[in-house]
Parts: structure tokens; sequence; C-alpha cells
């Protein structure tokens, strides 16, 4: 199975064409002009470019107090790409173009995300031939600004579009939180489309390339249930993997990122498989997901989006502490949530603290890792524990007050 070439006699006459395309806001609407020589061969894919506001630039503190002064400031409105049509490349090129101005990444962070994406044939948003998403990105943009509550980022997460973890439970709060989620799916931009077809070396890799880390399975959990609960008490260390699964299944709290009732409608559930999509292939199996943020019902109570549908996630599974990522270690794949098909074909359990059967295990860092149309990722964030106000691992310290995070 591998892709298509990237060149061609429709991408050589493609390539021929001179497209200036300017977007001109006229009382809120889009005016685009082009000039194409004569004699006009087949049209190259046409990019808009827009003026986006992201959720970051209305980010704030979740509890009382000020964000850390080296907190990251929150980005400006950014001119944005939207690719129509287009080779699996030049999808990704625009991508990183706009993971550069919405993330404020630096050169050096966009040039370890091109050196991972160069290294696959398939790592992107889907086979942009077969893909045919079910809800646009302008659409995903006027469902969240008619939305009646959004979970905004963190400042003191010290990155664009990522909230706190902690446990309310036990005392816990924001500000002494010590990791920090991504609030969508990887590439973490509202209303962009995950990045699917990704090995779990890859994932890792990603999130190096920004300042982060792939993250722990009781992390994800946590973040989808809305109390992160400590690593000693969520794996049974020293169990082979399938009794930690079965140890860990058999009592858990039934619980999905939107409440106590399983609604799959709440979240981006809805879509459907390809009509040639038999099985998984490249090439008969479009990525049918939705964009990030799309349904914002769809949020956990710490503020992460897409946890149940859109695209299952990779995770770390440790079977041992020293393999857990907030140590700096790296241990077995975890596939988390459920996916876009899940209102019509339910595959599996999706509550948030359901683990998976040892599905496609393999380590993180095997490059022959599982990945498929349907599976992409997000990345967590270790915090200075001084920083986020802490005397102790995971414990508040005396001047550990506040609301909580939303």
């Amino acid at each position: 199975m591998s892709e298509p070439p990237e060149s061609g006699p429709f991408l050589r006459r493609a390539r021929a064409i001179a497209l200036a395309v300017v977007v001109v806001a006229t009382g809120g609407a889009l005016l685009l002009a082009s000039t194409v020589r004569r004699p006009p061969p087949p049209p190259r894919p046409s990019a808009t470019v827009l003026a986006i506001v992201p959720d970051a630039a209305r980010s704030e503190p979740s509890d009382a107090g000020s964000p850390p002064a080296d907190a990251a400031p929150p980005p400006p409105a950014v001119s944005y790409i939207e690719l129509d049509g287009g080779t699996l490349k030049e999808h990704n090129a625009a991508l990183l173009t706009n993971m550069e101005h919405s993330l404020g990444l630096t050169p050096a962070q966009v040039d370890a995300l091109r050196a991972v994406f160069a290294g696959s044939e398939y790592l992107g948003q889907g086979n942009p031939k077969p893909t045919r998403h079910p809800l646009s990105r302008a659409e995903c943009r006027e469902r969240r600004a008619h939305a009646t509550k959004l979970a905004l980022p963190d400042l003191r997460c010290g990155a664009p579009n990522m909230v706190p973890l902690y446990d309310p439970s036990a005392g816990q709060t924001a500000s002494n939180a010590q990791q920090c989620i991504d609030q969508y799916e990887f590439p973490n931009i509202e209303c962009e489309y995950p990045v699917v077809w990704v090995r779990a070396n890859e994932a890792e890799d990603l999130c190096h390339a920004v300042g982060k880390r792939l993250c722990d399975a009781h992390e994800w959990e946590g973040a989808c249930a809305g109390a992160v609960k400590s690593a000693e008490s969520e794996y049974a260390f020293g169990e082979r993997r399938m009794m930690m699964q079965y140890l860990h299944n058999k009592d858990r709290e039934l619980v999905w990122s939107y409440g106590r009732e399983k609604n799959h409608a709440l979240c981006g559930t809805g879509s459907k498989k390809g009509p040639d999509c038999l099985m998984p292939s490249w090439h008969g199996c479009g990525s049918n997901d939705y964009p990030a943020g799309a349904f914002p019902e769809c949020v956990s109570p710490l503020g992460a989006y897409d946890l149940n549908g859109n695209a299952a996630e990779h995770m770390n599974f440790p079977l041992k502490p020293a393999e857990l990522g907030s140590r700096g270690g790296s241990g077995e794949t975890e596939m988390k949530g459920s996916w876009f098909i899940f209102q019509s074909y339910e595959a599996h359990e999706d509550d948030c603290r359901w683990r998976a059967p040892d599905w496609h295990v393999t380590r993180i860092t095997d490059k022959n890792s599982h990945r498929n149309y349907h599976l992409g990722f997000r990345c967590c964030k270790d915090l200075d524990a001084a920083a986020a106000g802490t005397s102790d691992a995971g414990k508040p310290d005396a001047s550990g007050t506040g609301k909580d995070a939303r």
C-alpha cells in the first residue's frame, strides 16, 4: 500500500497556472479574483486566506490570580490558509503554515514538525481524494460563534489551547496542576481537522517537536472524566498488561466527557465510512472526520474537546512507573476514545475510563506501530512545580486555593 505519486501530467499542468487569489472583506462577503493563462489547463487547488481569531486569543486564568509572568501570550488574529483540493504534501504544507501562525511556533519547531511529516508517506489529515468531511471549517466556526458556552484555554499552561489536569475531589485546582492537556486533537487548533494515519512513534516525535509529550493513558482518562487520579492508583504495576486492564475496567466509574448518560449525538460520531472502505486502506478510506471543537457540548469538565468521537487517539500505556511520560519514560501503545461513525456502529465501549484490549500493541517507539484513517492523538505538557504552585507531586500547597477551572 503506497501513496500515489505526487507528480504527473495533471499536476505539471496545474503548476503552470498563474493563480492570484485576492480575498477582500466587503460587508461580510469574500470576493475572489483570479487570473489564468490561456489556454486554460485544469485548475490548480485554490487557497482561501482568512483572518481568524483563535479561541486562545480569549484565554484567561480559570480561577483566582494572574498567570505566571512567563506564560505564553495569547495569539492575535492570524492569516489562515484553507486549501480546496490538492495533494497530501500540499495540504501538509498549508497545515504547517497554519500551525506556525495559530500556535506561535518557532522556526525550529516548524522544522522539527516538517521533518516528521516528511518521513511518512501517509501522515496528514487523510487522503484528500476519498475524504469527505461532513462539516466544513467555516461551519465549525459558525457553531462555536453561537455556542452558549465555550471552554477557554488557560494561559498558565504556557502554550495555546491547553487546559490544566487535576483532581477536584482531592482538593486540587487548576492553579496547582502539574500537567496540561491539549484541548483538541493534534494539531490542537479549533476548527481544524485532526492529523491521522500517524504511528505512535511519530505522534511522540510531533509532541516533542512542540515542547510537549504523548499523554499517559490515565491523564487522558482523567481529562475526560473530570478528575485525574494518581498514577499509582491507576495502574496495577507489576502485573501483566492483560491483568492491569482487567483490574482497571472491572470497577471503573462510568462517565463520558459530556456527562453520565451516553449520548453519541453530542459528539462527532454521525459521519460514515466511504463506499470503498471495506477494510482499512489508504486508497479506499477517507478520513471523514469533523473539525476539532465543532460540537461545543462534547467537552469534558476540565475543558478538553472531542475525547469522544471524531478521531480515536494514541496514548502511552506504562507497564512500570519509569515508563510514565510524566516521568520521562515511554511504554506501550494504547488507543483511547471513539471515532466518527459511532452513532451507526459502536465498535467498542467509549466511556472515559474504559481501557481497550491489547489491540495492535507495540512499544511507542516501534517504527511499525499501528496507524489508521481514524486514529490521531493529542499531547500533554509538564509544568514547572514552582510555577504551578505545588509543594509535592499532585498535592496543593498551603496557598493552593481557587475556583474550579471551569
